[in-house]
């Protein structure tokens, strides 16, 4: 597991909106523990903030547009891109103005902004959305697919297609978020002619320039045209490169349009509001289609949230300690001994394993003709995989018996049968004090949590060791 990270240092980057053309400053700012991505509005009264949450998406109209009540933020995807590419889970975005400043475009100059001051680790661990099914989407009209794989990593696909004479099939692709600064932080908006046409007739970018957007000229370009893009880019002459561009500029990359589509999503699905794990697979993507995709993600993640954070067993993987390893610890034996194996253990957690058969001797006379396992035994079950978090503290555990002292809380929540395997985990509740161990101990079934309880024991050496 990886811990969370903040900057170290706040720091400011200035620039024009490419919509608003209006000046603005944008600061990163150091952010606690589970803080998240905030932007705040300090040119308002009062400072409002607005969280980055998919759930608070207003607009996704020639860029990603977030608010809350009259605070709201325009173009937010190149800022998000940028921080999740570096691996920043808390930051404060303090911005002047109603838009992000747009740069050259690209998160080159965020990412450079924020590795000037420096990462902190911070002591929470990182909280992953981790991807264990495949999560679908699509807008059938438009065209638009994506799709969520589980993956050990954070990687993307883009594919695009435009179906220009200029711009056709193109894809993007890195195998890890980790590859985001240098194959992907650099790639810049584009826009096709037709489209820019229009925004300058309707007085809808007033920011943009030549070195912030790659033009693509998907039409014949007439000299009435060719004078509005003069007066709008304040150039004495404007001509198409021979790739079909509009000049004053050099593609980064052959496919610079499939890279920066693969940053937009990367900014977009930042609002899902946890980092990911897994594989996005996206076709023809657009602000519209992550941004409903991060409200699913959203979503998901608020359902994860309700469930309780379950231990995951593997049976085929190799046991931390097998029953004879349980036996060197434990003083217990069959028929009294309730643990399998231990599956994952740290110097404040432990997980055990028991599978209930009909065997148990206790179905005998509880209850006949309805099995059922006795709550006292799952207790004394917890209280054995406990015990060997315990004696792991001490370095000659042999020569160490542990007593409970007290059992309080106590909650059983649903039966166990034959045919059931138990999930135990043990979690310290505060660190163990002269031989006094204080556990908070769960028990699972599959997803369900069927019993807990909070426990305090001590570690007493043998008399005659």
């Amino acid at each position: 597991m990886m811990n969370q990270q903040t900057l170290k240092n706040s720091i400011s980057v200035q620039g024009v909106g490419l919509h608003t053309g209006a000046n603005v400053t944008l600061t990163f700012n150091p952010a606690p523990e589970n803080h998240g991505f905030v932007f705040k509005r300090t040119d308002l009264p009062d400072g409002p903030t607005i969280p980055a949450f998919a759930r608070n998406v207003i607009s996704t109209d020639r860029g990603t547009t977030i608010g809350q009540g009259d605070a709201v933020v325009n173009t937010v995807e190149h800022v998000l891109a940028a921080l999740v590419g570096l691996g920043v889970d808390n930051c404060l975005i303090e911005i002047d103005g109603l838009e992000t400043p747009i740069m050259d475009g690209s998160s080159k100059f965020f990412v450079e902004a924020i590795e000037k001051v420096g990462l902190e680790v911070q002591k929470a661990e990182r909280d992953y959305f981790e991807v264990k099914e495949p999560i679908y989407f699509e807008l059938k009209d438009e065209g638009i697919e994506i799709m969520a794989l589980p993956a050990d990593e954070y990687g993307l696909t883009v594919m695009v297609d435009y179906e220009t004479r200029v711009l056709g099939s193109q894809n993007a692709s890195i195998d890890s978020i980790t590859s985001f600064k240098n194959d992907i932080a650099n790639a810049r908006t584009f826009s096709f002619l037709h489209e820019l046409e229009f925004l300058l007739e309707h007085g809808l970018i007033k920011g943009g320039d030549l070195n912030n957007a790659i033009v693509y000229v998907d039409k014949e370009l007439s000299t009435e045209a060719m004078e509005k893009l003069k007066k709008a880019f304040k150039k004495d002459n404007v001509a198409i490169k021979a790739n079909g561009i509009l000049d004053n500029l050099d593609l980064h990359y052959p496919n610079e349009a499939a890279r920066h589509k693969l940053l937009d999503v990367v900014g977009d699905l930042a609002l899902a509001g946890k980092p990911i794990k897994g594989r996005i697979i996206a076709t023809k993507p657009g602000h519209k289609g992550n941004t409903e995709f991060a409200k699913l993600l959203e979503a998901k993640i608020k359902e994860e949230a309700k469930k309780p954070n379950v231990p995951e067993y593997d049976p085929n993987r190799e046991p931390v300690l097998d029953v004879n390893g349980v036996m060197g610890l434990l003083p217990h034996r069959p028929p009294f001994l309730l643990v399998d194996k231990i599956i994952e253990q740290t110097e404040t957690m432990v997980v055990g394993v028991k599978s209930v058969t009909m065997n148990e001797n206790y179905f005998v006379g509880h209850f006949p003709g309805a099995p059922v396992m006795p709550g006292v035994l799952q207790v004394e079950a917890m209280a054995q995989v406990g015990g060997i978090l315990a004696l792991s503290a001490v370095s000659d555990p042999e020569n160490y018996l542990t007593y409970f002292m007290k059992i309080d809380n106590v909650r059983f929540k649903s039966k166990v049968v034959p045919g059931d395997t138990l999930v135990f985990r043990l979690t310290l509740s505060q660190p163990i004090r002269r031989g006094i161990v204080q556990m908070h101990g769960e028990t699972f079934v599959g997803n369900k949590l069927v019993s807990e309880a909070d426990m305090m024991a001590q570690i007493v050496k043998e008399k005659n060791n």
